[in-house]
């Protein structure tokens, strides 16, 4: 079951597209780290794809690899880029950013170790540097996303009728 919150406006009014979007004054630390995030998997993603073949050697990392996951990377960056540039952040968009980060850390993770692709121990450090950076990302992003939902909480006024015992409450 999904729970949707709304947020009121300055007119006192709630409208269904005010659902889920969180306050601009509210979001910066997410916005930020949205963009940073966002601008630092763009830089990423044109290094495997410039330096596909000179790192593939020294990484055992293939061309038939790298280049995929480098244009994932500038797909994901300019995801982010979006997201981050909305006036307000939708928090469905922030969790989904987390969750994508922390899942693509676990896949850099397991493809380290599986040994799907014959990998150098160069190349294992590379991808294990690669999730610690994606999980760190979602850990801040996380952090972020609960302090400003937080804060949203806390800045909206409680309505008359809407307390424990109440049918709005339910």
């Amino acid at each position: 079951m999904t729970s949707v919150t709304s947020v009121t406006s300055v007119t006192g009014t709630t409208s269904a597209t005010d659902t889920d979007r969180l306050p601009a004054a509210e979001d910066g630390a997410l916005r930020t780290i949205l963009r940073i995030d966002g601008w630092s998997t763009a830089a990423f993603g044109a290094v495997l794809l410039a330096a596909a073949a000179p790192l593939s050697g020294p990484l055992g990392l293939p061309t038939a690899w790298s280049v995929p996951f480098g244009v994932a990377m500038f797909g994901g960056a300019a995801a982010l880029n979006l997201i981050a540039g909305y006036p307000r952040i939708r928090a469905r968009h922030a969790a989904l950013v987390v969750a994508g980060n922390a899942l693509s850390g676990a896949l850099l993770i397991l493809i380290a170790f599986s040994g799907v692709i014959g990998l150098t121990a160069w190349g294992v450090a590379f991808l294990l540097v690669g999730a610690a950076v994606v999980v760190t990302y979602a850990a801040l992003e996380l952090r972020a996303l609960r302090r400003a939902r937080a804060a949203n909480a806390l800045a909206r006024p409680v309505r008359a009728g809407a307390g424990p015992g109440s049918r709005r409450a339910r």
